[in-house]
């Protein structure tokens, strides 16, 4: 790697789970682009959101503050405007910054359809996109063909043709690859960058196109053993995973584009997801509940001079603020290894993430309770809102989460000391 500076390159999905690449041996999986990535990088293979639901995570991702602390508790608060988020910090140290795509965190109209062009087409104001020099996107509205961009560039929105994912890595490799001038930047070469691509394939609906991959039949499709058989959970679960690996499949040959595009030798890039998706496992749907298929999510870390490996550490979403802005101070440029996420630079490894959903979002399928818990790569707590455990599993002999301990007197005493853990 040079002395440069380094630029940093955060590539986000929704609703893609830990469980669901190639990498991570899933047989539906068709990903070979993630695959290669994943072969030069650091595979954080516990990695958890904080929050299994698309706003809490987003406000998390961007400030390194849980939810509510960040502002946003319900699922229609906006980013409170005076939120510090990595964008402001990295334009601090010289940075350009960019953000393309789904934004999922200025106000928006409850009373509108969630899918559709109404959320499409929410108009994000200046001061409501987290601090980006550059912001070209949408809002949301879960179009994931012909989305509606506006922003920097497109003061009204306008519509694009083409598959989401494939419009958005696109527009993103355009600017990445654009001279940065700036007079205020006096470090050695060109001006570094940090650019978010906020994909939100592959969040259903699962039937919309996928840039011409066709998705398999659903009898083909292999199915968890968490999956309750005969019913109609196993029917609608194949069904849905039909549509979700075909988007799956595009958007992974999308971020190939895009990684082929990508200045490899000074970009570090980070490659995760919002959230997963349950599809069926204990005979639940989307996301907000506690268990590994929601909570889960993959996060790959490439960076010139550090080696590939398999990394267990308990690393969440809430911590990647925090670490990328290790790696941005680095002012040498050269890096050996990744920054431990573990608060004011400590070097200890961090042992487990904390879990929570700050409230209940009254939507079809969702985790209809608030929780809080806490999760080790052995095991994980789950506790209601006045304390008392609702699950309890042991990850390491259990790692399906069929046997539910909390109410086995002889866990009391574990079950007590993970509790301290939650906070």
């Amino acid at each position: 790697m040079s002395t440069r500076t380094p630029n940093i390159l955060w590539i986000l999905t929704t609703q893609w789970r830990a469980s669901a690449t190639g990498y991570a041996n899933d047989p539906n999986a068709r990903t070979p682009c993630l695959d290669a990535l994943a072969a030069e990088s650091v595979n954080y293979t516990q990695a958890v959101t904080p929050h299994p639901f698309g706003p809490f995570a987003r406000a998390a991702l961007l400030t390194g503050v849980p939810s509510p602390e960040n502002g946003v508790q319900d699922y229609f608060d906006p980013l409170p405007v005076t939120a510090r988020t990595i964008a402001h910090q990295l334009n601090d140290r010289g940075y350009a910054t960019a953000f393309f795509g789904k934004w999922h965190l200025a106000k928006r109209d409850p009373a509108a359809p969630l899918v559709g062009e109404a959320h499409a087409r929410t108009v994000v104001s200046l001061l409501a996109r987290g601090g980006f020099g550059l912001w070209e996107g949408f809002e949301s509205g879960f179009l994931l063909n012909d989305p509606w961009l506006h922003g920097s560039r497109l003061p009204a929105p306008v519509q694009v043709k083409g598959y989401q994912s494939d419009v958005l890595c696109e527009r993103a490799a355009g600017w990445m690859n654009a001279p940065l001038r700036s007079s205020s930047y006096a470090g050695p070469g060109p001006r570094p960058w940090f650019c978010l691509v906020s994909l939100e394939a592959p969040h259903p609906p699962y039937d919309a196109p996928a840039a011409g991959v066709q998705a398999r039949a659903p009898g083909e499709i292999v199915l968890a053993a968490n999956v309750p058989r005969g019913g109609e959970a196993e029917a609608r679960a194949r069904q849905e995973l039909a549509g979700y690996y075909a988007h799956i499949e595009a958007t992974d040959r999308a971020i190939g584009r895009l990684l082929a595009a990508t200045p490899r030798e000074d970009t570090i890039v980070v490659f995760t997801s919002v959230h997963g998706d349950m599809h069926g496992a204990h005979g639940l749907f989307r996301k907000g509940w506690p268990h590994e298929e929601s909570v889960r999510v993959p996060l790959l870390i490439r960076a010139p001079g550090v080696a590939a490996r398999r990394d267990d550490a308990a690393v969440s979403l809430v911590d990647l603020a925090r670490m990328t802005r290790g790696l941005a101070e680095n002012k040498a440029g050269v890096v050996s290894d990744l920054p431990w996420p573990g608060k004011g630079g400590s070097e200890t490894r961090p042992t487990f993430s904390r879990i929570s959903m700050p409230s209940v979002v009254a939507l079809p399928h969702q985790c209809g309770r608030v929780w809080r818990g806490v999760r080790t790569k052995a095991r994980k707590l789950v506790l209601n809102p006045d304390g008392s455990p609702w699950m309890f599993f042991d990850l390491e002999h259990d790692p399906l989460e069929i046997t539910d301990l909390s109410g086995d007197p002889a866990r009391a005493g574990e079950i007590e000391g993970f509790r301290r853990m939650v906070g």
